[in-house]
Parts: structure tokens; sequence; C-alpha cells
């Protein structure tokens, strides 16, 4: 006999459809007790069961749609629209110069081989050099990128070659994340040295600048060097974003201090100091350098705090 839906027909037919015995004739007494018992276990287990099933069937979908919706993408680094790839081209460009200005005639071959990688395919295989002599190229690194529209650009690295800096500039050419040069490098100057702006004048407060060179700037120096936190919290007011230099170097001595004159309570000063550098090498000798820091000091009482310290910039 074919069994019936046992959903359809609610309990009864569950019982049916498990094969759940009948119960026998109810005996007197508590009602949970004996077989009966066992058949509301029964039901309650399976009733349970259905509804685990019909939860996770609406559950599974609902969780995949959201999922989709909310899933991490990755973005393909290939720029779209006008954009040049300025990083992935100048990679590129410096991959090539590390070997285009390296070459010996020696291994002329190899050279050719591995600048193939970057050159159209009717290029000269030496890409112009006439496979005479030898040239080493120093330091290497990419200066400007100069855009002229989505697939263009001149990548411009310096090299040091023996004692001489010179700057060449690579044409490199893009299209759907492919690069290629596109054409003969060029030789160019360095850009020139700029000329730093004269420092504005100041009247000088001499009695700050004598208190601090006496009675501040010497200890806070000392201290800085060895990150001696105990003796810098008698300079700083106990400031902890200033933590020293952790003994890289020694103090030397303190050299000029600038202080302008102003009615204010906290003032920006200058100081140059001299530091005495331990060596890199087991066998090596110690060194000295000068140099220069703009601080805020500000007064709380009859004393001087050094509230900040950082390196001097052009103007200051």
């Amino acid at each position: 006999m074919a069994r019936r839906s046992a959903v359809d027909d609610g309990p009864t037919a569950l019982e049916e459809s498990w094969d759940v015995p009948k119960p026998q004739s109810r005996k007197k007494g508590w009602g949970g007790g004996g077989g009966r018992w066992w058949i509301w276990v029964g039901r309650i287990l399976l009733w349970t069961f259905v509804l685990v099933v019909i939860v996770n069937g609406i559950r599974a979908p609902f969780e995949r749609f959201t999922a989709k919706d909310g899933a991490t993408t990755t973005v393909s680094s290939t720029p779209t629209g006008d954009q040049f790839p300025v990083s992935a081209a100048s990679t590129f460009a410096l991959q090539f110069t590390q070997i285009y200005l390296h070459y010996d005639q020696g291994s002329a071959q190899t050279r050719a081989e591995q600048l193939s990688r970057f050159l159209p395919a009717d290029a000269d295989d030496q890409f112009g050099w006439n496979g005479l002599g030898q040239l080493s190229a120093g330091s290497i690194e990419v200066s400007t990128v100069d855009v002229k529209d989505p697939n263009n650009a001149l990548v411009n690295i310096v090299a040091q070659l023996g004692t001489r800096w010179v700057q060449l500039a690579v044409p490199v050419y893009t299209k759907d994340g492919s690069y290629v040069i596109s054409g003969p490098p060029a030789l160019l100057e360095v850009p020139p040295t700029a000329q730093v702006p004269n420092r504005p004048g100041i009247e000088h407060d001499t009695a700050l600048e004598t208190y601090l060179k006496d009675n501040l700037l010497t200890g806070f120096f000392t201290a800085y060097a060895k990150s001696d936190g105990v003796i810098l919290k008698r300079y700083t007011g106990d400031n902890p974003s200033i933590q020293g230099l952790g003994s890289a170097v020694n103090f030397g001595s303190l050299g000029d201090v600038n202080a302008p004159k102003g009615a204010s309570e906290e003032r920006v000063v200058t100081a140059t100091v001299q530091w005495i550098v331990p060596p890199t090498q087991p066998r090596g000798s110690e060194s000295m350098v000068t140099q220069a820091y703009e601080l805020t000091v500000v007064k709380k009482g009859d004393t001087w705090n050094v509230t900040s310290i950082r390196g001097v910039q052009a103007g200051s």
C-alpha cells in the first residue's frame, strides 16, 4: 500500500510513514507513562527535524545571495580610461635600465637575450650599442614620469656612471597590461641643484640663548642621544613623545643656538649639535657629524622645557 505524504496529512500520517507503533489501550494513572510517552517524544523529534529542514532550505539561498553581494572583489591593477600605469611602467623601465646601462663585449649575447624581453620584435638586439667596450652603472633610481597620454610616457631614471650622475629618459608604451620600450632612450643632465633661500633674520633673545646653552640643551641632547628617560624628564617635562636616539650616537658638543625675542612663553629655537658616531665595523673609528634642529621650548615657572624636536626646514 502506498504511503501518504507525511507533511500533508499531519501527525497521524507522520506516525504511519515512520511506522510509529499504535498505542495500546490507555492505562489508568499518569498520562505520561508507558508507550504513550515515547510516542510524544517521537513526534517532537520528528517535527523538530522537519522544521530544521525547512529553515535551512530557506536560509541557504538567502546566504548565497547576500554572500555574493558582499563578497570582496579584486580590483585589477590594469588602469582604465585615461590613467597611465605610472607605477608598473616605472618598474618596467627600471628593470630595462639595469640591463641597458651594463654591457661588456665578452657577454654581448647574454645582454641581447636579456634585453629582448623589453624591446619591440624588430629592434636591434643590442639597442644601439656597437658591441665594444664596457659599462657598469651604479645606483639606479626612478626620478619622474612624464605622461603623454594613456599609452605613452617617458620614465626618467637617474643613474651613477663612475663619478658622474646622468638622467636616462626611457620611452614606455603600454596597452592592455603589456609594456614595451618604444624607442631608444636618451641621456640627459640631472636636474640642477636648487638654491636654498636665505633664512629671515631674527632679533635675538640673547638672555634666552645663554640660558638654553648653559642650563637646558647640553643636558637635553646628552640624554636624547642615549634615550635616558629619567634625565629626559628633567628637560621635557615628562613629554612621552620625545624618546631619544637609543645610543645610535653620542653627544659631542653644542653649537649655535638661535632664539627670537618675544613676549610669549613658548618659543621656536634652532640649535646645531655635533654628534659622535660609533663605527659600524669592528675595526672602524668614531666619526663626528654636525646637524641642525628646530625645537619648541616652553617656560614653566623659572625653567624652560623642550616640548618638540624636529629638523630645520628651509626658510626657518
